[in-house]
């Protein structure tokens, strides 16, 4: 067209032709303009109705919060906190659209709107952020750490994705490469475009508020229901049966949160009223009974205890009742670990007969001594089994005698361990290196304080290294430097004693293999 000599007429075409595009490109800029307004007024409509329903959450929850301020308390104020860092920041993003259209007669006349000197003088200085494009940077930073400390974890990532301002730098990928995200964003946009932008925080500022409250509220409900938060209990028609008879018991569970406190009791125990804090507590869960058993027989404790729901008391109706057994004819003698006593060991011993003072009750056996009421020890010496023989007189003059006999058996062998791990190890050479080697007692009653005193070290290839202590020495060391990754290290001949009773030999400890992994 542009090229050679041309007729008027020709002129006058390309002319026409060159006008035509002109104006087909300018009504699609409109049309562009009009959908960014469009745009604009979806995300406004949207921000009020969002607005109106975070309001009403927040009623409700302050509400609750009247009513139970040990469980809504803390989470409405941190609620209210929420809401008054969302409503500052939301407040200053209207400002900025208030000032972006002062100056525009028709605010609906999108098409119109194409001129971006308001942000692009406002934000921008030469090559630099202007004071208030560095306040528009600091305020949505501000806002993204602030509420991200404090919405529940599962929140912190969508929050940080929101309100997100380019890589560390500040900066996104453009089409020319870095550029810094405010002029990405803001820089030479239609005034309409930039609206629709500062909108759209808005929405997500509204969209963060929401989210954190639901979140808030949703985290109290599932604690509430939380099965942490309850205990197990065992419930029957009666505490106490005859042999021979059918249990009819039931494993029941109960909350034992401070939510599950009741606030007040009424009860009885066989007709007489109880008093709180005399014959019972409140506490989590229910109530804590501080009665004496009585006489022997079937007890019965009737009444209501209350607990506070939605601000009401909630009436729990209690009817239960234990038995209290007559003293019996017979002592009980059980020992406290097993049917065996151990050799070496200080086994405790529980030995007492019912309806008879401790201080009444005469126990003895080889090894045996009383270190108080009830309780005794017993250090058996030579032999397969002993004897314990408990006798007392019952208020009536009564005796009453039992004896009870009880295998005797060594200390278990014993396992050689690196690390606290037994058998078989892998591990990087230098961590054997600073390696404690030890001896344990596996599946044993007892917890006996063993120590080491020595083994012998052999890595393949290498003359086996006796070892003083319970770790590896230079000797040792300088083996280890030797050994292949692969290579299967051997601590074996481990000497063990006992801390408080080293005169009592140990049976072999078994050796432990550490594979060297690198």
């Amino acid at each position: 067209m542009a090229g050679g000599k041309q007729t008027p007429r020709q002129k006058m075409i390309n002319l026409m032709y060159l006008i035509f595009i002109a104006m087909l490109a300018l009504n699609m800029s409109k049309e562009v303009l009009a959908a960014f307004g469009i745009m604009n007024e979806k995300l406004e409509a949207s921000n009020e109705k969002t607005t109106e329903s975070n309001e009403a959450f927040l009623g409700s929850l302050e509400t609750k919060a009247s009513e139970d301020a040990k469980k809504y308390g803390e989470l409405y104020q941190n609620a209210q906190k929420i809401k008054s860092m969302s409503q500052e920041y939301y407040d200053y993003l209207e400002g900025l659209k208030k000032g972006m259209m002062e100056k525009v007669e028709d605010p609906k006349d999108y098409a119109r709107m194409d001129n971006s000197d308001f942000l692009d003088q406002k934000f921008f200085q030469g090559d630099n952020l202007a004071a208030d494009g560095k306040e528009f940077m600091k305020r949505i930073t501000d806002y993204r750490e602030q509420v991200a400390a404090m919405v529940p974890a599962t929140l912190k990532e969508s929050v940080m994705t929101r309100f997100k301002t380019g890589n560390e730098e500040g900066k996104v990928k453009a089409k020319d490469g870095m550029q810094d995200w405010i002029n990405y964003h803001y820089e030479g946009y239609p005034l309409v475009a930039s609206l629709a932008k500062l909108t759209s925080l808005q929405a997500d500022v509204k969209a963060t508020e929401e989210a954190a409250l639901k979140s808030m509220l949703e985290g109290e409900l599932t604690s509430q229901v939380s099965l942490k938060n309850f205990a197990t209990a065992l419930a029957a028609s009666k505490s106490a049966f005859y042999a021979g008879e059918k249990y009819d018991g039931k494993i029941i569970i109960s909350k034992t949160d401070k939510s599950s406190t009741p606030v007040r009791a009424e009860l009885t125990l066989d007709g007489r009223k109880l008093s709180e804090g005399k014959d019972y507590a409140l506490e989590a869960g229910g109530i804590k009974m501080l009665i004496g058993a009585g006489s022997a027989g079937d007890h019965e404790i009737k009444g209501i205890m209350y607990f506070m729901q939605d601000g009401e008391e909630i009436p729990v109706e209690v009817k239960n009742s234990f038995a209290t057994i007559s003293k019996p004819n017979a002592a009980l003698i059980a020992a406290d670990k097993m049917n065996v006593v151990y050799r070496g060991v200080a086994n405790p011993m529980s030995i007492s007969i019912p309806g008879i003072p401790n201080n009444k009750v005469n126990a003895s056996a080889p090894g045996l001594k009383s270190v108080g009421g009830s309780k005794y020890v017993m250090n058996p010496g030579t032999g397969r089994t002993v004897t314990i023989t408990a006798s007392g007189k019952l208020p009536d003059g009564q005796t009453v005698a039992s004896k009870s006999e009880f295998r005797i058996k060594d200390i278990p062998r014993p396992a050689g361990a690196i690390r606290g791990e037994t058998g078989s190890a892998k591990m990087p050479r230098k961590n054997l290196e600073i390696a404690t080697v030890g001896a344990l007692l596996e599946d044993f009653d007892f917890d006996l304080n063993l120590k080491v005193s020595g083994f012998k070290f052999k890595v393949p290839g290498q003359p086996t290294v006796s070892v003083n202590g319970n770790k590896l020495d230079s000797r040792a060391k300088s083996a280890l430097k030797r050994a292949k990754r692969g290579d299967a290290v051997q601590i074996f001949d481990v000497n063990a004693y006992i801390t408080n009773n080293k005169s009592y030999k140990l049976k072999k400890v078994s050796p432990v293999v550490v594979e060297i992994t690198n």
